[in-house]
This record gives structure tokens, sequence and C-alpha cells, in this order.
């Protein structure tokens, strides 16, 4: 299952997604004066917007989760870096924010 979410989401991710989503919604439209439903319609179109919206949120977490890694893997490859920042993604947003400003003040120094 994992997989096909995946793949889902990268497809949907790309213009010819964009381009399926877009003859979708207009095929939904085109099928209501055919006599077709419009709550029926309206549903259909609800729920593929949510599943739509939950395919784009995991394919976020997945490369925002792999960046992380790397980065983190250049933090600890790195002799002169601090290993305290690896796994800072994982603190509430407070203590994210005070280390940000911490490092900014740094770099300010001369």
């Amino acid at each position: 299952m994992n997989a096909w979410l995946y793949r889902m989401a990268a497809f949907l991710a790309k213009p010819p997604g964009f381009w399926f989503l877009l003859a979708a919604m207009l095929a939904a439209t085109l099928v209501i004066p055919l006599g077709v439903n419009y709550n029926l319609v309206t549903y259909v179109l609800s729920v593929a917007a949510i599943i739509i919206t939950s395919v784009v949120l995991i394919q976020g977490d997945r490369d925002t989760t792999a960046i992380q890694a790397k980065l983190d893997e250049l933090v600890l490859a790195l002799g002169a870096a601090r290993n305290e920042v690896v796994g800072l993604e994982k603190r509430e947003p407070e203590a994210i924010s005070a280390e940000l400003d911490k490092r900014e003040k740094e770099a300010r120094k001369p």
C-alpha cells in the first residue's frame, strides 16, 4: 500500500498529475447536465480532494524526512559541527526557534 501511495504522490506532484486532476474535474462538471446527481458529483470531488491532500502531505513528509537525514549525515560527518543540532526537527517549535535565534546571533558575531 505504501508503494502505491508514494507512486500516486510522485505523479500528482508533477504537471501530468495536475492535468489529470484538471481533466477529472472538468469531466465531473460536464456530467451534471447529463443527469448525474449534483450531490453525488460534489461528494466524489470532496472525497477526491481529501485523498489528494493526504497524498501530497505524505509526499511532503517523505521529502522532508529524507532531506533531514541527509543534513544530519552532513552534520555528523563534519568534525567541527556541533552534534546537538541533530534531531532538532523533533523538538517543540519554541525550542527550534530558540536554537535558530542562538545560531543567528552567533553568525552575526565577528
